[in-house]
């Protein structure tokens, strides 16, 4: 487990991914924290943060700035800043920036041993990219056609 720290969202470490956006993670992958993640991401119009999908664990969003989408349930609403998603367990979801320019998000999540989520097909997701080809519960076959090459980077702070 991390010892306490402070660090400004400019100054965190952060990845790319071509298709996903960037992320600060705030934690790495060999200290993770036990109960809860958290991270900033940004999306450009169009890129979805990750594929369709639901865990049985409450998530939690903030748009802290920029123009998103989110298909909730099978429902797509636009997300600008100051939106607040609260997605109990179950819920199925994903963001795909929209707009003009860079959308920031604030993304918090349980986390337990005893995780699971689901990758439902989806045809609205499917739209953005953000859909498995069939519903799964294998990240490994929702991902397929995501490439999994993650490059280092520095979130653009604030963002906009």
């Amino acid at each position: 487990m991390p010892d306490a720290f402070v660090v400004n969202v400019a100054d965190a470490p952060a990845m790319r991914h071509e298709r996903g956006g960037a992320a600060a993670a705030f934690e790495s992958p060999d200290d993770r924290f036990a109960q809860v993640g958290i991270n900033v991401r940004i999306l450009e119009p169009g890129q979805p943060a990750s594929a369709y999908h639901s865990e049985n664990m409450q998530e939690d969003f903030l748009v802290l700035s920029g123009q998103c989408l989110v298909i909730l349930d099978g429902e797509e609403r636009q997300l600008r800043a100051w939106d607040f998603v609260h997605c109990p367990p179950g819920t199925e979801h994903v963001f795909v920036g929209a707009g003009d320019g860079p959308c920031a998000i604030l993304m918090v999540g349980a986390r337990s041993p005893d995780k699971t989520l689901e990758y439902p097909a989806n045809e609205l997701a499917a739209r953005y990219g953000a859909s498995a080809a069939r519903t799964t519960s294998s990240p490994a076959e929702a991902y397929a056609d995501w490439a999994y090459e993650f490059t280092p980077t520095q979130l653009p702070w604030p963002p906009g």
